[in-house]
């Protein structure tokens, strides 16, 4: 999948600006607030239906009522992305080929995409939370199924923990028959996500051990650890949640919370055996957060079949020259990608291909050098 031409219109700073890439590395080049991150903003909205970072009303330039972002992806077949906001509705809405989408899980998978953003020292320095939300974003654009067990059960918690907040003030019986029939919803979608994410692990930690040595070679090995309900071999999921549910039912009953599920789970970071948030340098963690990308990278395009796009957000400033040097070798490998630069030339050792194009933004407009 090839991301051919985006316009956009009074998107940020961006108040007309035309683009075209290329097949391969596209490196976009500016000095700062000029609009570099927007660009791979623009790209991650038109293939997740959101910004990576913020609300759909902060895009908007600040002296305009609407923007739009169009686009053409090229592949089998070519569709056409138009995404348009305005504030008469506050509400963005997406187009695909001409057609109203209005659910973001029609939209979710069909254009992968990976990121790699200075804001990525949160998935292995974070809370649980962030890695939670790295590996269903993983599994998300990997499988539709899966996005559908997590949309339910993000709903159920939702629904269980106000009758939980109600029942924590005064125990009613027609409350007590809803929490049980919201469980038994919890149960079912929860132990559908531990399942996918127990086989997703132990899959993708082969991915993070092939980037993990094109980077560093094989001085250091990764693992993912998963971490979630405590399960003795062969024994069934559903149970489980069940038994560990029943048994916390009054303490959840009281402090009116979800205590149970996947949404307690942890992933566990390591190198050579050792946790990496406790123990890692911060070089460390920076190779891990951009193996990460390469690993998700892969994996989405064996799995899927369809070459995700890959966007890096000022990534080389904060990488040492060697590593630096070996992720612009493994990026020869990737296809279409899209990274962002102040300036081209303090970079020796990016290499630039014939295929490449480097697109300078001065005062938003596109000049290609």
């Amino acid at each position: 999948m090839i991301l051919s031409l985006m316009e956009l219109r009074n998107f940020r700073k961006h108040i007309n600006t035309n683009l075209r890439f290329s097949e391969g590395l596209n490196y976009i080049v500016g000095g700062n607030g000029i609009g570099k991150t927007s660009v791979l903003e623009a790209i991650y909205l038109m293939c997740s239906t959101k910004s990576f970072y913020a609300k759909d009303s902060e895009m908007l330039n600040f002296n305009a009522a609407e923007f739009e972002v169009k686009g053409i992806f090229n592949g089998i077949i070519s569709d056409k992305v138009r995404v348009y906001y305005t504030t008469a509705d506050s509400r963005k809405y997406y187009f695909l080929n001409d057609k109203l989408i209005t659910k973001s899980s029609d939209v979710i998978g069909k254009f992968p995409v990976v990121t790699l953003t200075p804001d990525d020292h949160s998935i292995t320095q974070g809370a649980p939370a962030e890695r939670r939300r790295f590996v269903d974003s993983v599994i998300s654009q990997a499988s539709k199924t899966y996005l559908k067990f997590l949309i339910d059960y993000n709903k159920t918690l939702k629904h269980r923990a106000v009758v939980l907040s109600k029942l924590s003030e005064k125990v009613i019986p027609s409350l007590l028959d809803e929490l049980d029939a919201w469980t038994e919803n919890l149960i079912n979608n929860g132990a559908e996500i531990i399942s996918h994410r127990k086989n997703f692990i132990r899959s993708f930690n082969e991915y993070l051990k092939q980037s993990y040595f094109k980077i560093m070679g094989g001085q250091e090995v990764p693992e993912i650890k998963y971490q979630t309900i405590d399960l003795e071999d062969g024994e069934n999921i559903k149970d489980k949640i069940d038994l560990l549910i029943r048994k916390q039912r009054e303490t959840e009953i009281r402090r009116g919370t979800n205590l149970i599920g996947p949404h307690r789970d942890d992933f566990i970071f390591e190198i050579n055996g050792i946790n990496l948030k406790t123990f890692g340098s911060q070089g460390q963690n920076k190779t891990f957060q951009t193996v990460l990308r390469f690993a998700e990278f892969f994996y989405l395009k064996d799995i899927t079949g369809n070459t995700p796009i890959f966007l890096l957000d000022d990534v080389f400033g904060e990488l040492d020259a060697f590593r630096a040097s070996k992720v612009s070798e493994y990026l020869k490998e990737v296809g279409q990608a899209f990274i962002t630069l102040t300036d081209f030339a303090n970079f020796k050792y990016l290499s630039k291909a014939q295929s490449d194009v480097i697109i300078k933004l001065q005062n938003g407009e596109p000049v290609y050098a």
